[in-house]
């Protein structure tokens, strides 16, 4: 399941200076380093442990592109009978893959609703949930 966030996908690159500082300037927000199509781009807050197995755990955040065409092993956000999930796509045997124990294939059928809303194409790994109220 997937839980949206009203965030900007917008912040800069702040902390101490690096020794090596007087070598190299970087001038790079996170958002050009994490989105590729900016006004295709949106985030998402992971709840639920059934994608853990490909290293995203609750509360990270996926970056989702729904400028990337879907190829089978690609991890997708999907809406599917009115859920939001976030799997891995097996376009050739038309399933959503889970990639932790313990959660089983889903074979989708002629009746499901169900539509791609993009690739994962980042995830950032949330070593400590917001404080911010948001998720």
């Amino acid at each position: 399941m997937l839980r949206f966030i009203p965030l900007k996908a917008q912040a800069g690159i702040a902390g101490f200076e690096s020794p090596a500082a007087e070598y190299m300037q970087l001038s790079l927000t996170l958002d050009q380093i994490l989105i590729d199509h900016p006004s295709a781009t949106y985030l998402g807050v992971v709840e639920g442990e059934s994608m853990t197995g490909v290293g995203i755990f609750p509360h990270d955040i996926l970056v989702v592109s729904r400028a990337e065409k879907v190829i089978s092993g690609d991890v997708i956000v999907a809406t599917l009978n009115g859920n939001f999930v976030c799997k891995i796509a097996d376009t050739k045997n038309m399933r959503l893959l889970s990639s932790a124990k313990g959660f089983k294939t889903y074979q989708l059928n002629d009746g499901d609703e169900f539509l791609v809303e993009g690739v994962v194409t980042r995830s950032i790994r949330m070593h400590r949930p917001f404080k911010r109220g948001l998720v």
